[in-house]
């Protein structure tokens, strides 16, 4: 079909206004399970310590009657400490661009502080999951926390030649192996032994679809909808509790990470805050600051199966 003659078009336009949306689409993942899912408390020094203590032995044995009492040992707690780290992200915008009028914005610095934030909290997601070793820094050193993965020693599962210290100290990665629903179990037992009730369980997306692939869910019964499949474990129900299985961008896809919420906690010298750097020229710089470490409140709570394959 042939267009009409001397048909003004938009090849030809130069005047045309552009169509550009107010809205701004981002998919850049921002979830933080396990900030999210612990507690929080103030600290007051860079190096913060908390106690944890066990109780004697369980004991099925009797007195006699008329028993002259021996007297027991007292049992001394033990004092366990971590470090608070420092961790930032920054904006700079020109005068010029902050009053403009930029699409999907009512101003350009407040934008990319919001980014700022989110990108800010990923950060310490990624420092508490993961198995930074803690580092009391120096003038020329940063200070870390101690993340997650370098507290576990009671309840592990670690592949040929993995080993972890605790106390702060960064593991040593072993070969890595499939995940199985029997080294899952093995740990949850061993949490049980030594009291600990994980009710979350963390893992990278690779070794959450591994989960919902367990045999054990073959006998499970569901009522679904006739157009839909559901191939998904988001409750794992052991036979010491119920997990909650919640996948991370930010804990090691190589570590499957059970969580008791109550005995960990983001420890904040100084919570999320802005800060209004010093002009020097035709642009605002802003920057937002958190200075926090992790309190693991007692390790025996958690466990952790690491060196998994992921993929």
């Amino acid at each position: 079909m042939a267009k009409v003659t001397n048909a003004f078009d938009t090849y030809t336009a130069t005047a045309d206004r552009e169509d550009l949306s107010n809205v701004i689409y981002n998919i850049s993942p921002t979830e933080t399970p396990f900030i999210s899912a612990i507690g929080k408390k103030s600290i007051s020094n860079v190096v913060f310590d908390w106690q944890t203590e066990t109780l004697p032995t369980a004991s099925g044995s009797g007195q006699l009657e008329g028993f002259e009492l021996s007297r027991s040992a007292s049992t001394a707690t033990t004092r366990v400490s971590n470090v608070a780290m420092i961790q930032s992200r920054d904006a700079t915008v020109t005068g010029s661009q902050d009053a403009s009028d930029a699409a999907g914005k009512k101003s350009e610095i407040s934008h990319q502080m919001a980014i700022s934030a989110k990108a800010l909290k990923r950060d310490m997601e990624t420092a508490l999951c993961q198995k930074g070793a803690k580092t009391t820094g120096n003038a020329t050193t940063a200070r870390v926390t101690g993340g997650f993965e370098s507290w576990i020693t009671s309840n592990v599962s670690r592949g040929t030649n993995g080993a972890g210290a605790g106390a702060g100290a960064a593991p040593t990665d072993g070969t890595q192996r499939a995940l199985t629903e029997a080294l899952l179990k093995t740990v949850l037992q061993s949490c049980f032994t030594n009291g600990g009730q994980p009710t979350m369980a963390i893992c990278g997306p690779h070794n959450k679809q591994v989960i919902s692939g367990f045999t054990g869910r073959s006998s499970a019964r569901q009522m679904i909808d006739a157009t839909t499949v559901e191939a998904s474990v988001s409750i794992y129900s052991s036979d010491f509790g119920d997990l909650k299985i919640v996948p991370s961008n930010f804990s090691r896809e190589r570590s499957l990470l059970l969580v008791d919420p109550d005995y960990a906690k983001t420890s904040y010298l100084r919570n999320f805050q802005t800060v209004d750097i010093a002009t020097i020229g035709d642009a605002e710089t802003k920057m937002i600051l958190a200075e926090f470490g992790l309190e693991m409140s007692n390790q025996a709570a958690h466990g952790i199966v690491a060196d998994l394959s992921t993929s």
